[in-house]
């Protein structure tokens, strides 16, 4: 009883203090972690939120890209940072992957993490450099099939979205292409341009400009539905691979042990920010949709994706690192 007695009373002494912190808040530049290079999906998703946010709150949000291992180490950066609200993690669906990718994480994307809003979502996009002899999507998978472990693909990591969506499409197939990975989308769309590689899964933002001056070749989409901003380029499900979906998410969060109130702050602010139209404009002209959630909704949707994805690792056999 008396344990009991003890913790009621630090819990109504923590209380003031907790919402005081919150009401404060922030009073100093907030550090927002993206755990891959720049020019990435997440990079683009998070400059823009980091806009509005810092523009809602009066205060600078500092973008700091810790690419490597597959956005283990910027989620672990974000991790194990002090919970007081000044640093965030712009997350993306690498953190639904890496449980099933990895045998020993530094972090549990559950334990180790205060979800605070779902942000954005977008579709991949299979380009290629225009050297590579195929003009569409049926070309590219035929001249594939008669070139078996001639071509290469790209990836922003190994276990990155941009190589499980890849790794998808050349399971319904059968098709041999060499895997190349790199330190993020940014890299990889560099090594497209200078053609070292010969494709990319790459996501529907980083890629949408360089198809747009002709510098890349647009295939495919990975969306259900084709795309506002490029209209005449086919899905992948209604290019001969019925059925064939995948999205990229990104999210904000923060370590667990943060206030509660500050939690509730940041997903107010944020989701703010995301339905306004100034925002959303700024997304829908990168290809991205603006999705923002409760806590609650995101937190729900990572536990979800962990058990989806672990079980699409199994099922194509990728080798635990």
């Amino acid at each position: 009883m008396k344990c009991t007695a003890v913790a009621v009373l630090v819990a109504l002494l923590a209380a003031p203090a907790a919402a005081s912190a919150a009401e404060n808040y922030p009073s100093r530049p907030i550090r927002m972690v993206v755990p891959f290079s720049p020019g990435g999906g997440s990079d683009i998703s998070a400059r823009i939120l980091a806009d509005g946010l810092g523009e809602a709150l009066a205060e600078t949000i500092v973008v700091d890209n810790r690419p490597g291992a597959g956005s283990i180490l910027g989620c672990n950066i974000a991790a194990k940072s002090n919970p007081d609200g000044y640093t965030t993690l712009l997350g993306n669906i690498s953190m639904a992957f890496n449980p099933a990718l990895y045998k020993k994480m530094p972090y549990d994307a559950i334990r180790d993490f205060a979800p605070v809003t779902l942000v954005t979502q977008q579709p991949n996009i299979l380009v290629a450099n225009p050297a590579l002899p195929a003009k569409s999507f049926k070309e590219f998978i035929s001249y594939a099939e008669a070139n078996p472990g001639k071509l290469t693909f790209g990836s922003a990591g190994i276990g990155s979205g941009t190589h499980l969506a890849m790794e998808m499409l050349l399971m319904s197939r059968k098709l041999d292409l060499v895997h190349v990975p790199y330190k993020g989308t940014g890299p990889a769309i560099a090594a497209l341009l200078g053609n070292q590689i010969s494709v990319f899964f790459s996501t529907y933002a980083s890629a949408l400009p360089h198809v747009k001056s002709g510098r890349l070749r647009a295939y495919a989409v990975t969306s259900a539905q084709r795309t506002r901003t490029l209209p005449d380029v086919p899905t992948v499900a209604e290019s001969g691979f019925p059925g064939y979906e995948y999205d990229t998410w990104y999210g904000l969060l923060v370590p667990a042990a943060t206030p509660r109130a500050i939690v509730l702050k940041l997903n107010k602010t944020a989701v703010g920010v995301l339905n306004s139209e100034k925002t959303r404009k700024r997304y829908v002209a990168q290809g991205v949709d603006a999705i923002p959630s409760t806590p609650e909704q995101y937190s729900a949707q990572l536990r979800s994706e962990i058990a989806k994805w672990n079980r699409v690792v199994r099922a194509a056999k990728i080798p635990q690192q």
